[in-house]
């Protein structure tokens, strides 16, 4: 029988997603002047109110309120009347030492032998659903933000937008596992009072999404996904009829509370550690970046057309207590799934320093993952610029998503013989 699913995405501007943000700003600022930093920092954004909490191990010393500042005010949160303005916002930093009965698990004399900064289950799926190898609903809706997002900064159509927002698509699937065609499209975003009454705005703002948005976004879109809109889709548009009062004036918003967002969209599995405001150090992070680069490598190389790895640790050791493959009956290759086990894990050394160096994850590249998504994003090399009036101005070329590159499916083919 066909069936539906769903993902969502949310906006730069959400709250959840501002918290994160501004927790990988300062996780990047510390490794740009300290590479070995080991950060742990958690942020609550409400009402004209910033909090930092966390705990750090670091030679860099940082203006952490101007950072915060910073990344508010590149979201959008620029005018008083959002009850949210980073030039204005107070910013409270309870940041402290990490703790030493952590570091004692994490330094050891021989840097190979790091261990994991926590225990905890991570997962990392792909899938030939899209040509980046991530589940289809999730790449709809994080295109849709990301490209109404161009379009508030542009400020040319749609010129009431504010930054929060948040999307959510259902496709239809055959028995095959194959998407048939969208069924329903949810968006809600925040803009200015507009119009005289709730049901004139709502009604724009509908008609802006249809004939303005969404031509944009297909045209994005390959062929096969193109056709897979149509007449029938059912729109909820601010479906409450009005949003005015949004991002952390309408909801407070915390570091890692969009984890699903973060990762496959409801696909695979997650293990429940979140990403944004942690160092390299934390498996939660490291782990499921390097899970992910297996499997999209391994479905990339031919070995199945489905794939979810998960790896586990304990507390202050190198070596994962388990790796697992499921291959969803999609295999290619004849082996069982623990076989196909046996062989990857000769090939990705999945011990947390060797993960640091193989997806140079020691550099400040964290701020960029920290909203739409930190998997299925494009690889690029840029320059980014850090300032520090107690260490001095910093520029620094960095590589991201490394996660993402397809640079192991020659080995893994010869691995298989495919």
């Amino acid at each position: 029988m066909s069936y539906l699913f769903t993902s969502e995405s949310v906006s730069e501007g959400h709250p959840d997603k501002i918290a994160d943000q501004i927790s990988d700003a300062l996780v990047d600022n510390f490794l740009a002047y300290d590479p070995d930093s080991k950060v742990a920092c958690e942020t609550l954004v409400t009402t004209g109110q910033v909090v930092l909490a966390g705990e750090i191990r670091s030679k860099a010393y940082l203006d952490t309120q101007s950072i915060a500042r910073k990344v508010i005010n590149q979201i959008g949160y620029t005018q008083d009347d959002y009850q949210f303005n980073g030039n204005s916002c107070g910013v409270i930093s309870l940041l402290h030492e990490q703790s030493p009965d952590i570091s004692r698990g994490v330094d050891k004399a021989s840097k190979e032998e790091q261990g994991a900064g926590d225990q905890g289950m991570m997962f990392g799926y792909a899938t030939k659903e899209t040509e980046n190898y991530m589940p289809l609903a999730l790449e709809i809706a994080n295109k849709m933000l990301q490209e109404l997002a161009k379009i508030r900064r542009e400020n040319k159509e749609m010129t009431y937008l504010r930054p929060d927002a948040k999307s959510q698509v259902t496709l239809e699937y055959s028995d095959q596992n194959i998407p048939q065609k969208i069924v329903a499209i949810v968006l809600s975003t925040q803009h200015d009072e507009f119009a005289p009454t709730d049901k004139e705005m709502q009604a724009r703002i509908k008609k802006d999404i249809q004939n303005i948005l969404l031509p944009r976004v297909i045209q994005q879109l390959p062929a096969y996904v193109q056709a897979l809109f149509n007449k029938e889709i059912i729109y909820h548009i601010n479906p409450t009829g009005k949003f005015v009062i949004g991002g952390p004036h309408g909801d407070a918003g915390i570091t890692g509370r969009k984890i699903i967002v973060d990762t496959y969209g409801g696909k695979g599995a997650h293990g429940g550690g979140a990403f944004s405001g942690k160092d390299p150090s934390k498996v939660d992070r490291s782990a499921a970046y390097a899970a992910r680069h297996m499997a999209k490598n391994m479905v990339a190389a031919g070995v199945a057309d489905e794939i979810l790895i998960q790896v586990s640790y304990a507390i202050g050791k190198a070596e994962p207590t388990s790796i697992s493959v499921n291959t969803y009956g999609t295999a290619h290759v004849n082996f069982t799934n623990q076989e196909i086990t046996d062989k990857i894990t000769a090939i990705f050394d999945m011990r947390p320093a060797a993960i640091e160096k193989r997806l140079k994850l020691r550099q400040p590249i964290y701020q960029e993952t920290a909203a739409y998504g930190h998997m299925g994003r494009t690889p690029q090399i840029i320059t980014k610029v850090f300032e520090n009036p107690y260490q001095g101005k910093l520029t620094k070329q960095v590589e991201l998503f490394t996660w993402e590159k397809l640079d192991f499916v020659d080995e893994i083919k010869a691995c298989f013989n495919l």
